[in-house]
């Protein structure tokens, strides 16, 4: 395998989202209410065969308005000194990409209707995954130097924003 080589990814499809400036974005998708969709481009429909019997999916998708690609970055809950960029959700990294778990609400057409978006509108979507629990959830798994402190920040930020008080 060729080390630093190029790996062309094209979008399946966009994300339809009422977010269009990031400050006012919800920081993680498990404290977003927020709805939206993902309109998936033709040629991928039969992709989504199947699909509607899980509540909820995977998406990964290409942080399209990130200033640059960083290996190492301020995180946004704990900024004070910057962190290796693989140790933060930070949207400034290698490649741009981003991971966020929504709860699938329904499937019309090449129309997915999510709720707990954190996605900006226009975002492309690189792919979609069903999320299942017992493969994606790791009950013993730890944060790192992630603290409840800063989880709690997280929720209360991303409360504020969907209230409209950022």
């Amino acid at each position: 395998m060729k080390e630093n080589g190029d790996y062309p990814c094209k979008a399946i499809g966009i994300a339809r989202t009422p977010f269009s400036d990031p400050a006012e974005t919800p920081i993680q998708s498990v404290f977003s209410t927020a709805r939206g969709t993902v309109e998936v481009y033709p040629g991928f429909e039969d992709g989504l065969i199947a699909l509607a019997g899980f509540s909820h999916i995977i998406l990964i998708y290409r942080f399209h308005r990130a200033a640059g690609e960083e290996v190492s970055e301020r995180p946004l809950i704990d900024g004070a000194e910057p962190h290796g960029i693989f140790a933060t959700r930070h949207f400034n990294r290698p490649n741009r990409l981003g991971i966020s778990v929504a709860r699938l609400i329904g499937i019309d057409g090449r129309r997915i209707v999510v709720e707990g978006i954190d996605l900006l509108d226009e975002t492309p979507i690189l792919d979609i995954k069903p999320y299942i629990p017992a493969f994606d959830s790791i009950p013993d798994a730890t944060s790192g130097w992630v603290t409840p402190g800063h989880v709690e920040a997280i929720g209360r930020q991303s409360a504020a924003f969907q209230a409209g008080r950022p």
